[in-house]
């Protein structure tokens, strides 16, 4: 019975994921406490997901009251955060373990350059 349980929720999993891999990515790196690039653009009334490869040694606290998002990215590891859809807008995030470095912002705009 587990195993015709564990297959039913892969298979309604499946869309998720499916949904997930096609949305825009947006490559934001953590190096020596800061982020690179540190603004980023993203088109208006998208959702995106936003990738943070962090290659200090620590952690990082990827905070934004402007996006109501908070996700720990472990020393040497990356991790993911979805936004959107947004408004076009500014909208400011930080590093909750090096607020006075690691600052960030996502200009949301109508019409978005495709160099990311």
């Amino acid at each position: 019975m587990k195993r015709v349980y564990l297959l039913f929720m892969i298979i309604a999993l499946i869309p998720a994921l499916v949904r997930a891999a096609s949305l825009p990515e947006f490559v934001i790196e953590i190096k020596n406490n800061l982020f690179v690039p540190q603004v980023i653009t993203i088109p208006a009334n998208t959702k995106v997901r936003l990738t943070f490869i962090n290659h200090d040694s620590t952690p990082e606290e990827i905070d934004s009251f402007d996006l109501n998002r908070e996700k720990v990215i472990f020393g040497q590891r990356r991790g993911t955060i979805y936004v959107g859809p947004l408004p076009a807008g500014e909208y400011r995030f930080f590093g909750e373990y090096h607020p006075n470095t690691a600052i960030g912002k996502v200009i949301v705009a109508s019409e978005v350059s495709h160099a990311h």
